[in-house]
């Protein structure tokens, strides 16, 4: 696997943040010795991703955390709670304590700011000078404003603070408490980057505005918070990334079915199959990865709709080894509950499954259940980028549509991903008249194949006890991409 690299990542020196997903969209990191700024709401994560890039120093390395705002006990604590290493980490509390509010402090003659600022300079000093940090993470530079007395006087204390965090060789990060009332203009206009955090009903995101001298991966990315600290989860680049392999065919190991395919379905395309519940469309997929387990291949069914255990019942019933694959380790059955995914997070699970695990074949189960998942983002757009990502890794890609549900020409059927597929498979009911009565019976086609040729016929699809069972060529049908299914006087069957 290659992976493109900007020239900008090797040309300077960089820090990790210590979340991995936010190294990813920075190139690599932070470049050292710079300022940066996060910002973002209460409850974004800000304090957050400070303790995550101060416990990223080596353990040869101090690191500084300025508190104005909350204590520095409890920032520590939760840090302790998120597991993270604060051996190295030190912190100065500038933090109001309960003294001031029982002692009233009272200036008769000098403003409080012009009181307050030398102390807090000289504590901020002492502290940088005899440590050396080499990172240093203050929350909130904000509180700089309480104690200079005009917007002028603000910016030329955050300058010269700055300015001597750099020349003590440190690297500085800061989060800021913006409002309408209290921009943070100032700060992002000071600062080499700008990290900014938000929070809406669906979903936690992080995108940035601003990195000197550096590149970095536009747009909004996931974010997750939780006992562990932040996850970041870039949003997939397709064109990123690139594996060198054969498209050679995957037989389905039922002859009939791959004398329709002209051999198969090809690694690095995408095969649609399409048709209505309980058609035998997930069955059919899992012949594939059934085939791909005897050449020792990996595959992998992210199921957006049925539990796994209903999905290994019915393939035992069908001959399909499922659970023996599962526990053999080349078949992974993975529950995705789409409300709790983000499309961003969904793609983070399926690369981890192709990069780390090596899978060869990956089926999406189904593509509606996949749109649930987009909670009012670009649903064709993530898709696009999936399911370039898995074609040019080499990935064989499954798409399981479902339809109405005897007709396929029905136009609640969204079929503006259609497109994507590289090889398009239909299967539905018919109706077959036989000494008098009607019998429903299920058939499959291929309409669409773009490396080869195929067999344009149809066919009828059994799903028995014994397995998946492909008969031959239906005559004397009509009207089948209309919706509706004649009769014709030479039908034999």
């Amino acid at each position: 696997m290659s992976k493109s690299s900007p020239k900008t990542r090797a040309s300077k020196t960089r820090l990790s943040t210590g979340i991995e997903g936010l190294d990813t969209i920075l190139y690599g990191g932070l470049i050292a010795n710079r300022a940066y700024l996060v910002r973002g709401g209460p409850g974004t994560g800000k304090t957050t991703l400070g303790l995550h890039f101060l416990t990223a120093a080596s353990s040869r390395q101090a690191s500084l955390l300025i508190c104005f705002g909350e204590p520095g006990g409890q920032i520590l604590d939760s840090g302790t709670d998120m597991g993270l290493n604060l051996k190295s980490l030190h912190c100065l509390d500038l933090s109001p304590d309960s003294a001031f509010f029982t002692q009233t402090q009272t200036y008769d003659f000098f403003s409080p700011a012009e009181v307050e600022k030398d102390p807090i300079t000289q504590k901020i000093v002492d502290q940088v000078t005899q440590l050396k940090p080499k990172r240093i993470f203050v929350d909130s530079m904000t509180q700089f404003r309480y104690i200079t007395a005009d917007e002028f006087q603000f910016r030329k204390q955050v300058l010269a603070f700055v300015r001597f965090i750099l020349e003590q060789g440190a690297t500085v990060l800061f989060t800021s408490e913006s409002s309408p009332n209290t921009p943070d203009h100032d700060l992002q206009f000071m600062s080499d980057g700008v990290i900014n955090l938000d929070i809406t009903p669906h979903r936690r995101t992080i995108h940035i505005s601003k990195f000197r001298s550096s590149g970095f991966q536009t747009g909004h990315h996931s974010l997750r918070l939780d006992v562990q600290g932040m996850t970041v989860f870039p949003k997939l680049l397709p064109e990123a990334y690139k594996r060198d392999f054969q498209p050679e065919p995957l037989p389905s190991g039922i002859p009939s079915l791959d004398k329709m395919l002209w051999g198969g379905i090809e690694r690095g395309m995408v095969t649609l199959f399409r048709g209505p519940s309980g058609v035998g469309k997930t069955t059919i997929g899992l012949q594939f990865m059934k085939e791909a387990a005897s050449r020792m291949e990996r595959s992998v069914v992210f199921t957006f709709e049925e539990d796994v255990e209903v999905i290994l019942r019915r393939s035992e019933k069908l001959k399909i080894p499922a659970r023996v694959m599962v526990e053999q380790g080349s078949l992974a059955i993975v529950k995705i509950e789409p409300l709790q995914y983000t499309p961003d997070e969904f793609s983070s699970v399926v690369r981890h499954e192709v990069e780390e695990n090596h899978v060869r074949i990956v089926m999406i189960d189904s593509v509606s259940g996949y749109s649930l998942s987009m909670q009012g983002e670009d649903f064709l757009t993530h898709l696009h980028a999936l399911c370039k990502y898995l074609a040019n890794m080499g990935v064989a890609v499954i798409l399981i549509n479902e339809t109405a549900l005897l007709n396929e020409d029905d136009s609640s059927t969204d079929d503006s991903f259609t497109y994507l597929a590289d090889n398009l498979i239909l299967l539905r009911y018919i109706d077959r008249h036989e000494d008098g009565k009607v019998e429903l019976r299920k058939c499959i086609s291929v309409i669409k194949k773009r490396l080869s040729d195929f067999e344009k016929t149809l066919r009828e699809l059994k799903i028995t006890r014994y397995g998946v069972e492909v008969g031959p060529p239906l005559t004397g049908l009509q009207g089948i991409l209309e919706g509706d299914i004649i009769k014709s006087d030479e039908d034999e069957d």
